[in-house]
């Protein structure tokens, strides 16, 4: 096996060499810093060599430049405010113009639970929200009809949920809600979509 050979020891740089070193690239840093860096970038020249070799212009420059920025913004800020104003009525009056076409909320003490069906045929397709207040609820999204039946999706020790399906056969699509929590959960569902009625029942 190939051994590298070992730097001689008297080769290596002192503990007082390192020092040396790094005091010299502090100091180095500090000059770049006086003499380009704060004049070129914020017009600011202690020693004059920024002048002297134009980068105090090139910071004054930029320095301008911010002001006049600051200064359109100030001036235009109202015009932009209105702007957005309009921008979010439209927005508003489009989200309106998709409004739930139903909501339904009901509490279920620790133990209890409900279904919440939506009746469909095949093809049709529905969105959904819902959240809970004061605890957590197990639920279960599913279908049955015609001899058939399908899972959507399961969840368990939720407070919110949203998306949407569609109806691989004619019948009930919907939900089981059950609360494993130790108080009473309230639950509020939004729905739209292709149905032709929302019902519930235990």
């Amino acid at each position: 096996m190939y051994n590298a050979n070992k730097p001689d020891p008297d080769q290596l740089p002192s503990s007082a060499q390192l020092l040396r070193s790094t005091i010299l690239a502090l100091i180095a840093a500090i000059v770049i810093l006086v003499t380009v860096v704060l004049p070129a970038e914020y017009n600011i020249d202690p020693t004059g060599i920024g002048k002297a070799i134009g980068l105090a212009e090139m910071g004054e420059i930029k320095q301008e430049l911010a002001r006049e920025a600051e200064e359109d913004r100030k001036k235009h800020g109202d015009k932009s405010s209105l702007l957005n104003g309009l921008l979010g009525f439209f927005v508003g009056t489009a989200h309106a113009q998709e409004a739930w076409r139903d909501e339904i909320t009901f509490t279920l003490a620790p133990g209890e639970y409900t279904e919440i069906k939506l009746v469909m045929v095949e093809g049709n397709s529905a969105e959904y929200e819902w959240s809970t207040d004061g605890g957590r609820i197990n639920y279960d999204l599913h279908a049955h009809g015609g001899g058939k039946s399908v899972d959507y999706k399961k969840g368990r020790g939720e407070t919110s949920g949203e998306g949407n399906f569609e109806a691989p056969f004619a019948g009930d699509h919907g939900w089981f809600w059950r609360n494993r929590d130790k108080v009473d959960v309230t639950v509020t569902l939004k729905t739209r979509g292709d149905y032709s009625e929302l019902k519930q029942g235990q």
